[in-house]
Order: C-alpha cells, then sequence, then structure tokens
C-alpha cells in the first residue's frame, strides 16, 4: 500500500513537472505588422511629427526603389532574374518584414510603405494601444524594440546600410540619424 501511495505521489510530481515546463514553453501570440497608418494615427504633428518625417523620407520609397531600371538592372546583372520586387536579398533592405509568413500582417500593412516604422520599432500589434504606448515599460514588454544608446541605433541602421548593398556608398551615421530622428513629445 505504502509503495502505491509513493508511486501515485511520485507520477502526479512528475505529471507537475512536465505541465509547467509545456506551460513555461507554450508560444506566446505573436505580434503582427499593422503598417504606417495605424501608427500614424497617433504619430502625428502634435506629438512630434513621426510619420511626416517618416513620409518625407528615404526609407517611405524603399520599395518603390526596387521598381526602378537601375534596380532592374542590378538583379538582372547579378543573375536573379528582372524582378528586384521579387528578389529576397532585395526585399530584406526594401520591406518591413521581409521574410515573414503572411499570417504576420494585418489588412492595414501595406508592402509600398518599404522600410516603415515596424522595421526598427518591432512589429506593433501587441503594443499599439495608447495606453500601452504611454507606459514605456509596457511597450517594450509588449514587443517595441528598445535602443538603449545610440550605438544600438547605429547597429540596427547597418543591418541594411552596409557593404553588402550593392549600392553601398559608405554610411555616416551621425548625418543620417539627423534626416530620420523622431522623438516623441511628452504631452
Amino acid at each position: 500500500m505504502k509503495k502505491a501511495v509513493v508511486l501515485v505521489v511520485f507520477a502526479l510530481l512528475s505529471l507537475s513537472l512536465v505541465a509547467f515546463t509545456l506551460l513555461e514553453s507554450s508560444p506566446t501570440v505573436d505580434a503582427k505588422y499593422i503598417g504606417t497608418k495605424k501608427c500614424g494615427m497617433c504619430h502625428k504633428a502634435k506629438t512630434g511629427d513621426q510619420l511626416g518625417i517618416w513620409e518625407k523620407s528615404q526609407h517611405a520609397q524603399a520599395y518603390k526603389t526596387l521598381q526602378s531600371d537601375a534596380s532592374k538592372a542590378i538583379v538582372k546583372e547579378k543573375g536573379l532574374g528582372d524582378d528586384a520586387t521579387k528578389v529576397a536579398e532585395c526585399l530584406a533592405c526594401h520591406v518591413t518584414g521581409a521574410g515573414e509568413d503572411a499570417s504576420k500582417f494585418e489588412k492595414s500593412f501595406s508592402i509600398e510603405d518599404g522600410i516603415s516604422c515596424e522595421a526598427c520599432h518591432g512589429a506593433g500589434s501587441e503594443y499599439k494601444s495608447k495606453k500601452i504606448m504611454e507606459d514605456h515599460a509596457a511597450s517594450v514588454a509588449n514587443g517595441m524594440t528598445e535602443y538603449k544608446t545610440e550605438a544600438d541605433i547605429e547597429a540596427q541602421c547597418k543591418t541594411c546600410h552596409n557593404e553588402k548593398s550593392p549600392t553601398f556608398k559608405g554610411f555616416k551615421f551621425k548625418e543620417a540619424w539627423a534626416k530620420i530622428a523622431h522623438p516623441t513629445k511628452e504631452g
């Protein structure tokens, strides 16, 4: 009888451990890309004009550049076809979320937005609400990418602005950052 009780207790503890392990490792809901229209609903002139700064930037034109004759010539020369908008190596630095599964994009997202908010800040579906965005720690906890130093920002930029690009002519971070910096105004 004692042996049976010990076996039952051992079995329950084992099952509890397995259940706890599965619970700990279960995937969380993945954030989805929401697109610039959703981000821009809040990030307007009154709060720092982040949307306006992006709209005037080369990042907003990144996808469109892939449709140019110059881009077509580059991919043709590299033996990658004649449509840069279909080449993964090009899309990686010209489209936010390139390579992600289609299920990761909300209907509001547009590939034609090029390199948009979420390319640097992370897919926004889980941190987009005003309540979360007003709390930096909550934003980060819900998927917003945090850059603690200027060097962190520069490293993110250099994932695309580097010698792997066929049109790379050097990258001066401070000059580039001055063109696209978009801090949020308090209040």
